[in-house]
């Protein structure tokens, strides 16, 4: 017997002191991707690389109880201004330890050593999951079509993300 899919409410906040709407092909991709899939698009952002301004939008998408899963793309590399992991870790209940071991997995199959400076993360705030990957649109394109468009489907087996939300408070 085959499962129905189930649909889930996706905001994409892009964290970047440069992108604006019309050279945002990193946050296009993860929309193009994501409806492909059957979820839909609940609401797309832009800030910059600042804590502050991070963690106040992801909160207003983690009190949003329609909201399920929230994909940031920018902002997870080695240099002062890349703050996305700190701002995450600020609003997190719990991290997803694997998911950026597995991103760096993936990634160090295409782009070898360089992969070290990637600090993508993962976690669960509140009943929502926050998935945040480089800024680059081949990471986002490797983030999703390797790790995310499966655990993000509840016919995924031997487990997924989407079963576990009504269990997450």
């Amino acid at each position: 017997m085959s499962k129905k899919f189930v649909s889930c409410k996706i905001c994409i906040l892009t964290i970047s002191d440069s992108r604006k709407e019309k050279n945002d092909e990193s946050g296009d991709l993860l929309v193009e991707k994501l409806q492909q899939a059957g979820h839909k698009l609940y609401a797309r952002s832009i800030v910059i690389d600042e804590i502050d301004e991070i963690t106040k939008k992801l909160k207003i998408w983690v009190n949003d109880p329609e909201v399920n899963v929230i994909i940031t793309t920018g902002g997870t590399g080695i240099t002062k201004r890349d703050v996305t992991p700190e701002a995450i870790k600020l609003i997190s209940d719990k991290i997803i330890e694997g998911f950026g071991e597995l991103f760096r997995l993936i990634s160090y199959q295409k782009i070898g050593t360089s992969t070290l400076q990637s600090r993508a993360i993962a976690c669960i705030s509140g009943n929502t999951y926050i998935f945040s990957v480089p800024g680059s649109p081949n990471a986002c394109k490797d983030a999703w079509d390797e790790i995310l468009k499966f655990q993000l489907d509840n016919r995924h087996r031997p487990c997924n993300f989407i079963e576990l939300i009504p269990r997450l408070v």
